[in-house]
Formats: structure tokens, C-alpha cells, sequence
């Protein structure tokens, strides 16, 4: 049988995904933290944004705003539908400064699951839009009480049906952790993508072999890692080191990227590099540095297409 990946259109076959970015924000809400510049809510902006990620050979967009974002499925589906670029939506819920945890506190772990498994399998609330991957699941420093319930839910929501998990593992060197509790709970690392690992530190660390360190732990561990905070400036050099880290040390095939672009001054129109500075600033960089075509392909095909599927 043929993979399939789930999008806000429905089924996809697998190799229909091409170029992916697996770490997305199309319309989210972040203003628990952030006042302005945390509110993504312009579908003239999003829209324009997908069309120049489809003009520089984009093919698809993970989306991971879930239940605790502020997530609008019908308006992907919309976004969807005009761009021609496939959009794959998360569920679950985000981390501890986005609980309603009074609301968490008398759910238990089961029903948060059946939650999830629904919006994967039935669709979100009353859209019809099924989510397509658990995420984005997150902890900061040390994992409350409430995050590891949700990811005890999140764990059996995978297990019920199969689908990816993806983390929000940063600032801090959390994602083992996070590999620790699923692995606990049955979920093989191949279906887990450990978010933000290019934006993770500690002040223990003073080399990026530090840093490097960590990203192959975790790969070691058979997880995927994903180099999803992007940017310009100096700081887009230290990525090319991390991956050509990853690439020399034979870990070619768990590198997954994005750009977490989540925050007014991402877009393009407000001075940004929106969903494309990937393919303008980072792969020619790469090549650079001696990476084939084939590696580019890899890195940015192969590698969605197994996490999102769990192909072999």
C-alpha cells in the first residue's frame, strides 16, 4: 500500500509532499506572551507567503498551531485550496503558559487522547479538517505535571493511530527528556520530531560541539531533528554547522527543516523572510560546503516524507 500523509484537503499520497517545511505558523495566537507581534491573523498576508514558498519550489507547509494556539482549519483549508500548497495541521495542546488549567486539571489523561485521536481521525471540532500530525507538545526548562499529561495523552493518541509526534523542545536541552517520557510510554523515537534544536542551550555550554553533542544524542536515539528556527544574520552560518555536523557524522536522514515563522516581523511583507529563506539563503550555503542536489532532496523531501508518514 501507498503512505499517505493527512491534510486540511484530506488523504495525500506520500510522495505528492516534495519540498516540506515541517514547522509552521499560517494563523496562530500567541499573545499570551507576545502582544502584537504574537498575532498572526492576516489571510491576505498568509496567502501571499504560501504563493512565494510555491515560486521557489515549495510543496508543502506544516502547520503546528494546535488547540492551544488559536487554530483555524477552515481558513488553512482555504489557504490550501488558493495556494496549491499542501498544508498538514497539528493538534494536541502547547505548553504549561498555554493551559487553561483549571479546564486540564479536571480532564484526564484518557480523554485528552480521545481528543486528539477525533481531530485526527473524525476531524476538528465540527470542521471536517482532520489534523495530520500531534504537535506542537511542548516543555521549557523542566516538564510540569501538566505538560507530561499531555504527552501521556499524545503518546496514546500515537499509538491509537500512528501518527508523528512533533515536540517544542527550546531554550533548553529538554528533547531527551521528552524522548525519555514517550519512549516510557511505547512510542518508537523514529515517530518523534524533537522541535527547535538549533535554538537550544545551556550555560554549561561553551562550544557548538556542545550543542552538537545534543542533536546527536538525540539522533542516536532514532528521533528526527529538526533545525526549525531559520534566520538571517549571523546565526544562519551556525545552522550550516549543525547540519554539516549531522551530515558528517552519517545523520543525513534525520535532519528535518523549517522556520518556525510564528511572529509578525516573519513575514515578508513586514521586513521578513517569511517561508523562504531556506531555499534562498541556507541551500546555497550548503552547497557550498560540498552537499549534492541529491542531499538537498534528502534533507528536504525523503526525511518529511518518512516523519510524516512513518515510512521506512
Amino acid at each position: 500500500m501507498t503512505a499517505e500523509a493527512t491534510t486540511v484537503r484530506g488523504p495525500l499520497n506520500a510522495d505528492e509532499l516534495g519540498r516540506t517545511l515541517v514547522h509552521e505558523h499560517l494563523a496562530v495566537n500567541m499573545m499570551r506572551e507576545l502582544r502584537a507581534p504574537g498575532l498572526l491573523n492576516d489571510g491576505v498576508q498568509a496567502l501571499a507567503e504560501l504563493k512565494r514558498f510555491r515560486e521557489h519550489g515549495g510543496r508543502t507547509v506544516v502547520d503546528l498551531t494546535n488547540r492551544s494556539l488559536g487554530q483555524h482549519p477552515l481558513a488553512l483549508r482555504r489557504f490550501s485550496e488558493q495556494s496549491g500548497v499542501n498544508i498538514i495541521l497539528g493538534t494536541g495542546l502547547y505548553r504549561q503558559a498555554y493551559f487553561d488549567r483549571d479546564q486540564l486539571d479536571r480532564t484526564s489523561t484518557r480523554a485528552l487522547a480521545d481528543l486528539f485521536v477525533r481531530d485526527l481521525t473524525d476531524g476538528i471540532d465540527e470542521t471536517g479538517v482532520r489534523a495530520g500530525i500531534i504537535g506542537e507538545i511542548g516543555t521549557e526548562v523542566q516538564m510540569t505535571a501538566q505538560e507530561e499529561r499531555v504527552f501521556r495523552a499524545a503518546a496514546l493518541a500515537h499509538l491509537e493511530t500512528g501518527t508523528t509526534i512533533s515536540t517544542h523542545a527550546a531554550h533548553w536541552p529538554v528533547g531527551l527528556d521528552q524522548l525519555d517520557l514517550l519512549e516510557s510510554c511505547g512510542v518508537a523515537p523514529r515517530s518523534v520530531i524533537i522541535g527547535h534544536c538549533d535554538s537550544v542551550g545551556s550555560p554549561e555550554w561553551t562550544r557548538v560541539a556542545d550543542i552538537t553533542d545534543y542533536h546527536a544524542a538525540i539522533a542516536a536515539r532514532g528521533a528526527y531533528v529538526a533545525f526549525d528556527h531559520i534566520r538571517r544574520g549571523a546565526d544562519l552560518q551556525r545552522r550550516v554547522e549543525y547540519i554539516m555536523a549531522m551530515v558528517d557524522s552519517g545523520r543525513i536522514h534525520q535532519i528535518l527543516l523549517s522556520h518556525d515563522a510564528a511572529f509578525r516581523p516573519d513575514l515578508t511583507s513586514n521586513g521578513g523572510d517569511g517561508l523562504t529563506l531556506i531555499f534562498t539563503g541556507l541551500v546555497p550555503r550548503l552547497i557550498e560546503r560540498g552537499l549534492s542536489d541529491a542531499d538537498i532532496d534528502t534533507i528536504l523531501v525523503e526525511n518529511p516524507r518518512r516523519a510524516l508518514t512513518g515510512m521506512e
